[in-house]
């Protein structure tokens, strides 16, 4: 087989789509649309940008350069390594692994906890219960399709098109109950809502997680009877946009139901207070029920995502240990995270993705743009030099860490305030590499 039916082309990104929607993926957008307001589908652009435009880029580029570890290989076999093991650590059992079932239990079991008990116990039985259910799943990455694509995605798919469908019926009805034309803008949304968008689009970690999920989407492909590379290749670039137009078309019923709350619902702290508002006025004790069922299997499906690219990485690494072996230890890792220390990981975790966002994103452009610039070698050391300090010193000064001399200079680069101040040296880095390398022509 060298191409695949249709049915089998939606199958495979509906799966992607699966990994990719976890427990962010559910919050950001209606919070987004609660504070961005009247400015909600300006701001809407620039996170589609960067949430759904950046992540399926990210599937593209490292597809078409071989895989992760060869595309970060062309700055250094060394810094490929430490970057790709930081990667995986982030994304995986010290991140967002743990708030899989830290969130889906607040969502899903709390709300029907009686007042006054204990939720230590509760946690922890649900945790060992959710990670031991995807531990299962994860077993074999190659099934994905059956388990994700056909069975628990659809369902979820379902639930929100129903929770948006309740959100325009109310708002059409004219009961003065919501209000379609949205509140006030938050002040990081008055001026550049688009420019916030993009940066709220940071924290579904996607792009991060599109850097590793192309290859558990083509041992899927493959195990459906493609083996040739290019074949392979094409039907997992195919996932990458029917996964996007799923994630597009999602975050804009999100960002609606959470744009409509706005005047309602007032000082929302975040989008899990949105979309419990929202589904309470909108399905009444219901409406929990719903929101707790979106939860645990959005979450669920992160999680077997990521138990599996991690588990893959790892055993590729570190063969002595299998990769049933990798998925027991992170599961087991993730669930005391999950319950005793998610807090303090956040607390640390946080600023390491704000450092190395850029360096993903700068990695798929250098894929993006191979064809052109590849014969320009020294691009990649110079530009993931330069683009990975400059982070480094953002996010040092946006943590209180002051560098006497080199903080100032920091903050005189041009978007620093935007929250790109890493762009400039970044291009700096890409005119260093190109003249280095002609140089080094004029010389031999």
């Amino acid at each position: 087989m060298e191409k695949f039916s249709l049915k089998n082309k939606i199958l495979i990104g509906v799966t992607l789509f699966s990994m990719f929607f976890g427990a962010g993926n559910l919050i950001f957008p209606p919070f987004l649309g609660a504070q961005a307001g009247t400015h909600t589908w300006s701001a809407f652009l620039g996170f589609a940008v960067s949430a759904v435009g950046l992540p399926i880029l990210g599937v593209i580029a490292v597809t078409k350069s071989g895989g992760l570890e060869h595309l970060a290989s062309r700055v250094h076999p060394g810094f490929s390594f430490v970057y790709i093991m930081i990667l995986y650590l982030a994304i995986g059992p010290c991140l967002a692994i743990p708030r899989t079932a830290s969130t889906s239990f607040s969502m899903a079991v709390v709300p029907f906890m009686p007042d006054g008990i204990s939720a230590v116990i509760p946690q922890l039985l649900y945790s060992v219960v959710f990670f031991g259910a995807a531990t299962a799943v994860a077993m074999h990455p190659e099934k994905l399709t059956e388990y994700l694509g056909k069975r628990l995605t659809p369902i979820l798919l379902v639930l929100i098109i129903v929770l948006f469908a309740a959100g325009v019926i109310m708002t059409a009805g004219g009961n003065g109950v919501l209000d379609a034309s949205g509140a006030e803008p938050a002040e990081l949304y008055v001026k550049g809502a688009a420019v916030q968008g993009f940066l709220d689009g940071y924290q579904t970690m996607d792009t991060l997680a599109a850097l590793n999920f192309g290859m558990i989407v083509a041992l899927n492909i493959q195990a459906k009877g493609i083996k040739k590379e290019k074949a392979v290749i094409k039907e997992t670039i195919s996932a990458g946009w029917i996964a996007g137009a799923l994630l597009l078309a999602v975050y804009g019923m999100l960002t609606y139901v959470g744009k409509i709350s706005g005047i309602t619902f007032a000082g929302a702290a975040n989008g899990t207070e949105v979309l419990v508002d929202m589904a309470g006025i909108l399905f009444g004790k219901m409406g929990t029920i719903i929101l707790g069922v979106i939860f645990v299997i959005a979450c669920f499906n992160t999680c077997v995502g990521l138990f599996s690219c991690c588990g893959k990485y790892f055993t590729e690494i570190f063969p002595k240990i299998s990769y049933r072996g990798w998925v027991f230890v992170f599961a087991f890792v993730s669930m005391v995270i999950s319950n005793v220390g998610l807090d303090m990981i956040l607390k640390y975790s946080v600023p390491v993705l704000n450092a190395i966002y850029p360096m993903a994103i700068l990695l798929i452009v250098l894929a993006l743009v191979h064809r052109w610039l590849g014969r320009f070698r020294s691009i990649y050391p110079w530009t993931a030099a330069l683009c990975g300090i400059s982070s480094v010193f953002i996010v040092l000064d946006q943590n209180g860490i002051i560098i006497p001399g080199v903080t100032a200079l920091i903050k005189m680069l041009p978007a620093y305030e935007a929250g790109f101040g890493w762009l400039l040296p970044t291009f700096v880095g890409a005119a260093a590499g190109i003249l280095t390398d002609l140089i080094k022509k004029q010389t031999v």
